[in-house]
């Protein structure tokens, strides 16, 4: 198999750029909502150091990519002290979510970017030279694993970031018994779809939506 070097580092540098800002984004919505144990951790902050986890943020995405698959992992999770919010059910909500919201921010920025560089009057694309190439590839990875890291963690299945949304948005007595899966069903769960091909049902349609959006 022929490994790229250059391209393995691109997507690991925008893999960890949206890592750090997934996982801020946790400790940011959850001092907002009134848990400052996130910023007492240090988690409120766009250095990438206090969010890597060795095995999920470094060996497995590197693992995942040079064996042929895409770049796929996960950071230290941000932890909060739900009695210290101002609502319980709300502040859970919106701290689940501001992870893959910041995400999808990110995703906005790189096309922002790309219209910037590629489809301003005011800059020609052979301005740029050698780099137009490497520089449309960056931009186009940002989009893509984003997009993918927006909607794969708001798959509703513990631990992901939309099971803790659906938990708090189901009845009492449902939510009570959602809460008792344990987290390792879930990786059994996530791991059945990886192995059924739902990583390829996933992320086959986003390269092709990030693709016709950047053709435009």
């Amino acid at each position: 198999m022929n490994i790229d070097p250059g391209r393995i580092i691109m997507w690991f540098v925008i893999f960890l750029l949206s890592l750090t800002v997934h996982e801020c984004a946790h400790a940011w919505a959850a001092e907002k909502s009134g848990d400052s144990t996130g910023r007492y951790l240090g988690r409120v902050t766009l250095n990438p150091i206090p969010h890597i986890d060795v095995f999920g943020t470094i060996i497995f995405p590197l693992i995942a990519i040079t064996t042929g698959g895409w770049m796929f992992g996960w950071a230290k999770p941000v932890p909060f002290n739900s009695m210290n919010l101002r609502n319980r059910k709300w502040g859970e909500i919106i701290i689940a979510s501001a992870g893959p919201i910041s995400n999808l921010m990110l995703v906005a920025i790189f096309l922002v970017l790309f219209r910037i560089f590629f489809r301003n009057p005011l800059i020609s694309p052979d301005a740029l030279g050698e780099m137009a190439q490497p520089i449309a590839m960056m931009l186009g990875i940002g989009m893509s694993l984003n997009i993918i890291l927006a909607v794969f963690n708001l798959i509703p299945v513990p631990p992901l970031d939309g099971s803790h949304v659906l938990r708090n948005l189901l009845p009492d007595s449902l939510a009570e018994k959602y809460e008792q899966i344990p987290a390792w069903a879930g990786f059994i769960v996530l791991f059945l779809l990886v192995r059924i091909g739902f990583t390829s049902l996933l992320t086959t349609p986003i390269f092709n939506l990030v693709e016709m959006i950047l053709s435009f």
